[in-house]
């Protein structure tokens, strides 16, 4: 049974990292590792608990999920043209997921693994956050009204990398827009409007295939408080973010994964895990 204490801490860790660039799965593989608590259930809970970041995302982009509300009844163009282009970047990783969702949770979910990719991805980050920096023919007022169907394939392309636990969702999304040409704000937001297909497929799988060992270890009290805790903090941690990344870029989220990823592999060595 997943006790309400580890519910609120693990809803605490999905709504600050989930659309940060940092890795929400890999931190909630390595605090349920510290909590000392896995399974099936715990594997499930840590999904459907995206569901309150998610909320978060509608509740601050209602404007936009009403655009595309809109486009979808053929009342607005821009918002069936931005329906598109999410569709197009949501079916390469759903494809990936699918095909490969078993061997994913049985080879990846784990420490190691997760190392290595906030080792990685740090690194990249870090790359590409200096890259962006010194380009000049960035337009600084692009909207994601603009993006292309290709470019919208490049970005979804690149989300196939956030099925490594550890990668990060946001992070793969976010600086392939850099690489389309997006400003951060713009690259930031259609990151989190492509969570709402991405995570939300995500979490509909999980209740499938692992509904029933969830409600059996998690039901009632412990399930409202990690949706709850994830969708108080994640709205706090995405209006900071996109002030922060405005102004500041990624390169501090690349420093810390290295960081991160360094005292994993320090805490794993001495734990012989």
């Amino acid at each position: 049974m997943i006790e309400p204490v580890h519910a609120a801490i693990l809803g605490a860790v999905e709504g600050l990292t989930e659309f940060l660039p940092v890795s929400s799965t890999g931190h909630l593989i390595l605090a349920s590792y510290l909590l000392g608590i896995h399974g099936d259930a715990v594997n499930a809970f840590e999904i459907v608990i995206q569901a309150g970041a998610l909320l978060a995302v509608v509740g601050l982009y209602r404007r936009r999920v009403r655009q595309l509300l809109r486009g979808l009844m053929g009342q607005d163009i821009v918002g069936w043209s931005l329906f598109i282009n999410l569709l197009i970047s949501f079916l390469p990783a759903a494809l990936m997921g699918l095909l490969f969702h078993e061997t994913i949770k049985s080879r990846l979910f784990s420490a190691w693994p997760v190392m290595i990719a906030l080792a990685a991805g740090g690194l990249l980050m870090i790359g590409v956050d200096y890259w962006a920096k010194r380009r000049e023919d960035l337009p600084p007022d692009r909207t994601i009204d603009t993006l292309s169907p290709l470019e919208a394939l490049i970005i979804g392309l690149a989300q196939c990398l956030s099925l490594w636990p550890g990668t990060s969702r946001a992070m793969v999304t976010i600086m392939a827009g850099f690489l389309c040409g997006l400003p951060p704000a713009a690259a930031a937001e259609y990151s989190f409007l492509l969570a709402l297909p991405t995570l939300g497929a995500a979490v509909a799988l999980n209740l499938v295939t692992d509904g029933a060992v969830l409600w059996e270890h998690a039901r009632g009290l412990p399930l409202v408080l990690g949706l709850a805790t994830s969708a108080i903090v994640a709205s706090l941690a995405v209006r900071g973010f996109t002030q922060y990344l405005g102004r500041h870029g990624l390169g501090l989220f690349g420093w810390y994964r290295l960081g991160l990823a360094a005292a994993v592999w320090f805490f794993l060595l001495r734990s012989g895990g």
